[in-house]
């Protein structure tokens, strides 16, 4: 156990980043020395920032905590702190549980930690409630525009963790673009539980597309990037701003779970198929060269064999550049665990998954040829001996295509042009122009 030192583990999802960023940026005011995801971790504290998405994240979340207290107990780290979306929801079953655990906190109240600490240094500093210090590499963040979610879909628990949907005021978002912009941020991947509501709580209308427009003029910033869109009363003014700025990737990431009416009405998600078909024909009407990253669901209670056929014909239809598929898992005090039998065995869920990524995987493999020739602008993340890893507008980091130049000069952060030589099932070969 090293004095003086905190160790904070973020599981869980991009959202989850943002506020162990914001920890740390108060930890290190108050002169600790903080690590970010250790490989071994000694600090004299150690927090967990966990996540209760759903039940693989839980479970890897619990697993993190007694594996560490199984070090405490061995005395290799101090004190050992919980925060964020488990802990927020199960407070009192895991305080029984995991007594290991020395201080719980939720998903908000986790300055309260901060608080109890000892000031190691002398200088003070202000804060602003945005400030961080930036984990990912220092050309690229993760904005956070609003927390919370209004939608309940049946089969989610995101709501009963952070609430209502809450959209942080406009000026101070783009305070917080044009401070990381001086830091050497270039590229912004906007990120919110429903990016659709932003500005609907705060200013009475869509906001989404007055606030990357504005973003979209402030020098410095390169990629703006967007997240977790929801297909109901989606904006389209946005497509209209992607075509205004070059700055404004032609990416979308926007969940739609399924297809079939029966299901999508089951899962309360407030649209048909006619109208989501409609709505991506929109954005490839507006935005020809228009990415879509979308999640599908599997396995979701009463979904029959004609209906995850329907949903296979959907997905071979519509060719979508990115997607994600999951196993229908309920979740505690939802709509769904509340008045639907989870009737689908495990083992058909995951062959219906296995199906359904399988046939993706075709497609992908199909689209990546299709990409062999043409030209792409990349920002480089990192050096691999003779080799820049890269992602061009079309890629979100960690989940997303890597293209990997061989022969070039550029450093972590940099903005080449090149043309992709090769396509692999999830990455490319690029030569720099």
């Amino acid at each position: 156990m090293i004095k003086n030192r905190i160790d904070i583990i973020s599981m869980g999802c991009s959202k989850n980043l943002i506020d162990s960023e914001r920890l740390i940026c108060r930890l290190e005011a108050k002169g600790y020395k903080v690590f970010h995801n250790p490989e071994t971790p000694s600090g004299e504290f150690v927090v967990v920032n966990t996540c209760g998405f759903i039940a693989d994240a839980k479970e890897e979340s619990i697993d993190m905590l007694l594996s560490l207290g199984a070090l405490k107990k061995r005395r290799k780290i101090g004190r050992l702190v919980a925060m964020g979306c488990l802990s927020q929801r199960y407070l009192e079953e895991l305080k029984a549980e995991i007594p290991e655990v020395d201080e719980w906190y939720g998903k908000f109240d986790w300055t309260g930690f901060i608080e109890s600490l000892a000031d190691r240094t002398a200088e003070k500093k202000e804060l602003r409630q945005w400030e961080r210090r930036l984990t990912t590499p220092p050309h690229s963040a993760y904005l956070k525009i609003s927390e919370g979610c209004n939608r309940f879909c049946a089969f989610c628990a995101i709501p009963l963790i952070t609430g209502r949907h809450t959209s942080r005021p406009i000026e101070e978002i783009l305070e917080e673009t044009k401070k990381l912009v001086s830091e050497g941020v270039k590229e912004f991947n906007v990120i919110a539980q429903d990016l659709s509501s932003y500005g609907i709580d705060l200013y009475g209308s869509h906001k989404l597309p007055e606030l990357i427009d504005r973003m979209a003029d402030i020098k410095g910033v390169e990629f703006i990037r967007l997240h977790y869109a929801y297909p109901s009363d989606f904006p389209l003014e946005i497509l209209d701003v992607m075509n205004r700025h070059e700055n404004v990737c032609k990416y979308l990431d926007i969940a739609l779970q399924h297809i079939s009416d029966p299901v999508l009405t089951n899962m309360r998600r407030h649209i048909t198929g006619e109208e989501t078909v409609r709505l991506l024909a929109a954005m490839r009407a507006k935005v020809p060269d228009i990415k879509i990253r979308t999640t599908l669901m599997v396995g979701f209670p009463g979904e029959t064999e004609k209906e995850f056929e329907e949903l296979l014909e959907f997905v071979k239809t519509q060719r979508f550049d990115r997607m994600g598929a999951f196993a229908y898992s309920q979740e505690d005090d939802t709509w769904a665990a509340r008045n639907l039998e989870d009737n689908i065995p495990e083992d058909e869920k995951k062959r219906r998954l296995d199906i359904l990524m399988k046939l993706q995987a075709e497609i992908s493999e199909v689209k990546n040829e299709e990409m062999v020739g043409k030209k792409v602008r990349l920002i480089v993340d990192e050096i691999l001996d003779d080799e820049r890893v890269c992602r061009s507008q079309w890629d979100s980091p960690e989940v997303d295509m890597n293209y990997y130049v061989r022969n070039s000069d550029a450093l972590p952060g940099d903005i080449i042009e090149a043309v992709i030589t090769e396509a692999m099932p999830f990455d490319f070969i690029a030569e720099q122009i």
